[in-house]
């Protein structure tokens, strides 16, 4: 007969989406910034996917897909961060 064993404490997420953003550490800006990232990531992923059979025309643009996948990498590791520092403007 096994024993239930268990691995984690439990998690009281009554107040709905703030208790599971702040259990998995995302504010909502936080989400927002990762999802814009995943974005420009597919962009990034689709525009290597049709290169040209032109030599000079692929690398172009393989430089640019590789650039746009650089900055959606920077964008989802410290976009929060980045993007924290702006202030709301008081009238």
């Amino acid at each position: 007969m096994r024993k239930n064993i268990v691995t984690a404490a439990g998690q009281d997420l009554s107040t709905g989406f703030k208790d599971f953003f702040d259990t998995i550490g995302l504010t909502g800006g936080g989400l927002v910034t990762k999802g814009i990232a995943a974005v420009i990531a597919i962009i990034a992923v689709r525009m290597l996917l049709q290169l040209s059979n032109d030599p000079k025309g692929a690398l172009r643009k393989g430089g640019t897909a590789v650039g746009t996948l650089f900055v959606a990498v920077l964008l989802a590791l410290y976009g929060d961060t980045l993007f924290s520092t702006v202030t709301t403007a008081k009238g």
